[in-house]
This record gives structure tokens, C-alpha cells and sequence, in this order.
């Protein structure tokens, strides 16, 4: 079959989320053809290149969602009415409780004047579009929040709705590109699946929406760290919830990451019928010589990896660390990382290592000399952690102190190494753990510290948890089970889904390529009927019906 793989800020750039488990998915599917439609967030992705793609990756095509894309068309009287008239159902519902209904019929109407007459771009930034959001936020009903807006909220507001809508002014909605996909894979929900939206929408073709994290959170947090006003971050928190509803409503089914994702998800009015959970894979073999090994760590030694930056809080394990090394003053503490980047990380690894240095003055916190130290922070590539492996070696215990986390993977690559874990309750880390490690509660410096001591001076309930967590890591978290899983995912949803693409069944002269067409085409009824392409002046949104019901004559996926 021909996958429709769908991102954002990831595969297939060198850089970006979602890029490592987009290509051990592609590459573990190689009976598959991918066609892959990429949105790129910045000029400096699109400098790093693509990552190595293998043959079945049959065709790539990419756009910015960072930088402007006017097609220099106007809308003439007519195309102006339609305009204000869908950017109105779109705004309603954004400016109120979030009718479902309106925003559909406002998001669809604006694709489809977009794909035949181009020029949303110019419309969006219109004085048209400022005007239909004031008399949204100004209209009976409307939320408290938005009462106050003024006309430079408005723009605000205006400009990044223009740059989460730029899908669907782009030219992937052909018979040649989105139209010949069998299915399509969004690799998180958002801006990212609008285009499995259009291709559903104009084209009947199945969406499948995997999210291993929570975008809806991330723009939540997004808008607060923008320090946009408050009437802005309201609108902007509505228009990313409507989306999210409607994309978890149209997609025939929703792979959430872990519990933490699938609880969103459900509240964001998903179909708990739709939800089926699947880990991310991650990569178990690099991890095999530290996991079967007999060297356990040095046992006076904890370690903690991950990205410096605030939502990791190494001020409370700092903290923690300092009762341990009172109780435990042979013990000592490896904060390991990938090199820093930008100016608040710089600052927040500045302030650790001044809040270490007063914890520990009569012992300077030098990355150079780790073994005379009891606190040390150092780089993933340095002298004394060259690889993700060495580092989860260095000690007898890992430690995760996020205050915020959604799925751990530090612990996972801690689980797969066999070594026993102190983790705090944020995100999927309980479920992940399964109770082959201590978790405490976050931002507790002494539970934290009371739960290292614990496995300190416990050898024998270190290797007991050890063990039970690299069992769990290989049977939960590897690669092989996420394949598997999507594989049969994708074969469910193709078979309510049959696919009748004219370059499939005949050959270069025109003639029929035997058992090119599914035997179940032959059957009566609607069951098999080719795709239609309804109008999007005239049709009303389709509702996708879950996996038990789509297959049914006169369904919705028919």
C-alpha cells in the first residue's frame, strides 16, 4: 500500500521531534510504499538536510510553515463573501464554547477556496478577517477572555492562525500526490494533520493520528512563553482545541503514546473506541553490553541524563543530593547532557553550577576532574561520557527530577541499561515503570533524596529492580513492537478502505494487471465504491465512524 506519512519539524530533516521513530517506522516497513509531505519550522532545519532515506520512500515534498507564502492572488467580490463567511463559522466557534459543527464548516469552506481560487494568505491578514474577529469576540456568548481584545490582538491573532492554516494552501491535494495515498499517517496531531484532513475530506482517504506527546499542551505552553496578551493566548488556546477535536473526530483511529497522551486526547472529545496505545520503539541493541553485563555501576555514583533546562528541575535534585552526600559523603552525582544550546538553557546550566558551588564550597564543581567532586556537569561526546552507553554505566542509580515529562526516554534507555531508577511522578514515568523503580512525588527534594539513599544501601534490591526493568523495557519499548503494531493497523484500516488507483490496475499499454483489482470490488452495494470527491461548497463535514461501523454498506468510509 501507498503511506501517506505526514510531519512536522521532523522526519525527514536531520533535526526535529518525531524524526528517529518516523524512520525506524519506515524502515521497518519496507513491503510499503511512503510518500512523505514534511512541514519545516525554521530556515536552520532546512539547512541541516534529510536524514538517509531508504528506496520505498517513493516521493518527498516539503513546505515552511515559518516564513511568509503569499501567492499574490485578491479575491474578487464573491470569493471576499465567501471568505468572510467561513472565517465567520470559524471565528464563532473559536470566540465561544466550540461548536464542532461551525468550525468544521469554517476550516473546510476556507480549503476549499483555497484549493480553487489560492489567495487565503492575503485574505487572512485582510481587514476583512480583523473586522469578522471583532464582531466574533464582541458577539452575545462569546467567552469572557476575549471581551477585552483590541485591534492589535486581533492582528495578533490573525497572524497565527495564517501560519497554522498554511497547509491548506498548498498544492499536495492532487490525484498525484495525496489522492493516490491509500492512507495517511500524521505523526502528531495539529497543524501537522491538516493536510490528512483535506486528503479525507476531498479524497474519503483514511487518517491514522499518532501523538507521543501532547501538542495541544505544548501550544497551551507555547502561547504563555511568547508572552502574547491574554485575550491573544485565549483565542489561540480555543482555535488549537477546536482543531484538536476535530482531527481526533474525522481520524478512523488515534495511537496515543502512553496513559498521560490518551487522557488528553479523551478529553479533547477523542473516541476511547479509536484510542489504541502504542509506545514509541526505541533502539534496545546499543544498550545490550551495558543490560547483559555484570558490571552494575559504580555504587556510590548517581547519574542523570537528559537536556538542561528548567522543566528538568536539577535544582531539586541538587538539592536532594546534598542530604544524600551528608547521610552518604562518598557519593557523588554525574549530571550528563547533549551540549547546551541557546541562551536559556546557557543560563539555567549557569545557575546550577552556582547553586552546586554553595552547596558544596569547599568542593568546586569541575567537569574536568569528575572523581574528586562530588557533583559534576558534563557533555554527551566529552572525555568521560562518550556515548548515551558510558553514561548509564557511570552509576548504580538514575535519577529523573522533571516537574514536566511526557514520555520519559532517558528511563527507558535507563530500564533497557538494567539499572535501577528514582523518578518523579510527572507525565507517563509511572506507567512506563511499572513498578521496577521508586518513584517519589516532584518538586520534593526530600523524598527524592530518601529514595536514592534507599537504593544506596540496598545492593540486592538494586539488582532485583534492575532486572525487572530491562524485562519490561525489552517487552514494551523496543522497535519490533512498534512496527508490529502500526503494521497491523495499517492492514485493519485498509481493509475497510479498498483502494482503486487506475495506475494500479493497468499496465503502461492500458491493459489489466491481473489481480491488480481486490476481489471484493465485485461486490454490490456501496461497500467498495470508488472515492468520491465531494464539493466543498456543497457538502456538509463527514463524521469518520469507528473501526466496527466504517466497513458497513453505505458508511461513512465507503
Amino acid at each position: 500500500m501507498r503511506i501517506g506519512l505526514l510531519t512536522e519539524g521532523g522526519y525527514p530533516y536531520a533535526t526535529g521531534q518525531s524524526r528517529l521513530w518516523c524512520e525506524r517506522l519506515v524502515r521497518g516497513l519496507p513491503q510499503h510504499d511512503f510518500d512523505v509531505y514534511a512541514l519545516s519550522r525554521s530556515a536552520h532545519q532546512e539547512d541541516q538536510g534529510w536524514m538517509e532515506l531508504p528506496r520505498h520512500v517513493t516521493r518527498v515534498r516539503t513546505a515552511p510553515i515559518w516564513a511568509p507564502e503569499d501567492d499574490g492572488r485578491t479575491y474578487g467580490r464573491r470569493e471576499r463573501r465567501l471568505f468572510a463567511a467561513h472565517f465567520a463559522s470559524l471565528a464563532a466557534a473559536v470566540c465561544s464554547d466550540g461548536d464542532p459543527g461551525a468550525f468544521a464548516e469554517g476550516l473546510y469552506g476556507l480549503a476549499g477556496l483555497a484549493r480553487e481560487r489560492g489567495g487565503l494568505h492575503a485574505a487572512l491578514r485582510s481587514e476583512v478577517a480583523v473586522r469578522t474577529m471583532e464582531s466574533a469576540c464582541r458577539a452575545r456568548g462569546a467567552r469572557r477572555a476575549v471581551h477585552a481584545a483590541a485591534v492589535p490582538d486581533y492582528l495578533a491573532f490573525t497572524d497565527e492562525i495564517e501560519r497554522a492554516l498554511r497547509p491548506l494552501s498548498l498544492d499536495w491535494y492532487g490525484d498525484d500526490s495525496l489522492g493516490a495515498a491509500d492512507l495517511c499517517h500524521a505523526a502528531s496531531g495539529g497543524t501537522a494533520a491538516l493536510p490528512g484532513l483535506l486528503a479525507k475530506r476531498f479524497f474519503g482517504t483514511p487518517l491514522l493520528v499518532t501523538e507521543y506527546g501532547v501538542p495541544l499542551r505544548a501550544h497551551y505552553l507555547a502561547a504563555y512563553g511568547a508572552h502574547l496578551a491574554a485575550p491573544v493566548r485565549a483565542l489561540l488556546g480555543a482555535f488549537h482545541g477546536c482543531l484538536a477535536s476535530e482531527v481526533y473526530r474525522q481520524a478512523s483511529v488515534i495511537t496515543p503514546g502512553n496513559t498521560h497522551t490518551r487522557r488528553w486526547q479523551e478529553r479533547c472529545g477523542a473516541d476511547p473506541a479509536r484510542l489504541r496505545t502504542v509506545y514509541p520503539g526505541m533502539d534496545a541493541e546499543r544498550f545490550t553490553a551495558v543490560g547483559e553485563g555484570n558490571d552494575s555501576g559504580d555504587p556510590h555514583t548517581l547519574v542523570w541524563v537528559g537536556r538542561i533546562e528548567p522543566a528538568k528541575d536539577l535544582i531539586a535534585l541538587l538539592h536532594a543530593f546534598a542530604k544524600v552526600h551528608r547521610e552518604e559523603p562518598g557519593t557523588r552525582l554525574r549530571v550528563i547532557g547533549p551540549p547546551v544550546t541557546g541562551p536559556d538553557s546557557g543560563r539555567y546550566l549557569a545557575h546550577c553550577r552556582t547553586l552546586a558551588a554553595q552547596l558544596f564550597p569547599d568542593e568546586a564543581a569541575d567537569a574536568h576532574t569528575v572523581g574528586e567532586n562530588p557533583v559534576s556537569f558534563e557533555e554527551i561526546g566529552g572525555p568521560k561520557a562518550p556515548d548515551l552507553t558510558d553514561a548509564y554505566a557511570a552509576g548504580a542509580v538514575i535519577v529523573l527530577s522533571s516537574v514536566v515529562e511526557g514520555f520519559p526516554i532517558s528511563l527507558v534507555e535507563a530500564m533497557f541499561c538494567g539499572r535501577a531508577t528514582v523518578s518523579t511522578d510527572v507525565g507517563a514515568v509511572v506507567e512506563v515503570i511499572g513498578g521496577t523503580g521508586l518513584v517519589v512525588p516532584p518538586r520534593n527534594p526530600r523524598a527524592l533524596a530518601d529514595a536514592c539513599l534507599a537504593l544506596l544501601r540496598d545492593p540486592e534490591r538494586r539488582e532485583r529492580l534492575g532486572a525487572a526493568a530491562r524485562s519490561r523495557a525489552l517487552e514494551l519499548f523496543t522497535v519490533e513492537q512498534n512496527v508490529a503494531a502500526f503494521r497491523g493497523i495499517y492492514l485493519e484500516l485498509i481493509s475497510h478502505s479498498p483502494v482503486h488507483r487506475l495506475s494500479d490496475t493497468v499496465d503502461g499499454d492500458g491493459a489489466p494487471v491481473p489481480f491488480a483489482t481486490p476481489a471484493e470490488a465485485h461486490a454490490p452495494g456501496r461497500l467498495t465504491g470508488g472515492r468520491s470527491r465531494p464539493s466543498w461548497a456543497d457538502s456538509a463535514p463527514d463524521t469518520t465512524a469507528s473501526l466496527t461501523t466504517a466497513a458497513a454498506p453505505g458508511g461513512p468510509d465507503a
